[in-house]
């Protein structure tokens, strides 16, 4: 796998990038609000797929609850791998880069997140701020103790959720947006595991070469070591400066960022930040 602050900086990118790619009269119809919540939600979901590992520090986010959810996933994700596995696919147990690493997963979790949105009243929204808030943070803090910090990552998730409620006030919200930010948070994370040695088997369960659990991968002079020089000085970096750089397009299309029109950009750059692709 990718490390945590990578993995959080590509489904921030990739939610920037989907939204500021996308017609100028959609993005319009996002409030700086469903902006916002959906970036949380996509830069948290760009975790959730390691879930599956009981040991990765994602699991550890909110103490025992989340080992022990983990924990479960890992086991249904080692059944589901058996169950479904073929004569080709690999002799291993499953319970890591299985179910929850494949757009299968991806659509349900989008579809669950859109349901409890548009059957609650608003609270579970800030329930899933919370939760999507911790993993983003326990992504970027990778390096603390995963023993012992679970309550300052519940802090801080709290404090990131209340700060959001409280700048976006009572601005409309896009159940059917807020599922698809987690949906392109978690397949940010497949295609950051599918350049590492291992591959990520996102398209279970179609068989390719014989294998429901086909590792998708790029050629191996193309893959990058979890952690290497070329994460942490090239691609850690260059998604950390097009995620800022596109939500701050998005930001000023929405008007949240009225300064952006004060800078002495190109025209032509300038004409596309305002009208789009």
């Amino acid at each position: 796998m990718a490390t945590g602050p990578t993995h959080a900086m590509s489904g921030l990118a990739a939610w920037a990038a989907v939204t500021a790619l996308a017609d100028t009269h959609a993005i319009g119809q996002l409030s700086p609000k469903t902006w916002l919540v959906g970036a949380t939600l996509a830069s948290g979901a760009a975790l959730l797929p390691d879930i599956d590992h009981p040991k990765s520090t994602v699991a550890a986010t909110f103490g025992a609850i989340s080992r022990g959810f983990s924990a479960a996933m890992s086991g249904f994700s080692g059944f589901v791998y058996r169950l479904t596995r073929t004569k080709r696919d690999s002799d291993r147990e499953g319970t890591h880069r299985g179910f929850t690493h494949t757009v299968v997963f991806a659509v349900l979790a989008g579809i669950v997140t859109t349901a409890i949105v548009q059957s609650s009243q608003g609270g579970a929204l800030g329930v899933l701020m919370f939760f999507f808030a911790g993993l983003a943070v326990r992504g970027l803090v990778h390096t603390w103790s995963a023993k012992s910090d679970a309550l300052l990552i519940a802090g801080a998730s709290l404090l990131l959720t209340v700060a959001c409620w409280a700048w976006t006030g009572n601005q409309p919200t896009q159940a059917a947006a807020f599922g698809m930010a987690v949906m392109i948070g978690c397949v940010a994370h497949f295609l950051g595991d599918a350049i590492t040695e291992q591959g990520c088997p996102m398209l279970w369960p179609v068989p390719l070469g014989g294998k429901t659990w086909y590792p998708v991968a790029p050629p191996k002079a193309l893959r990058m070591t979890t952690g290497g020089t070329v994460e942490m000085a090239i691609i850690g970096p260059g998604l950390t400066l097009a995620a800022v750089c596109l939500s701050a397009v998005v930001l000023y299309r929405i008007g949240a960022a009225p300064w952006l029109a004060g800078m002495d950009l190109p025209p032509a750059v300038m004409s596309w930040i305002e009208n789009g692709p």
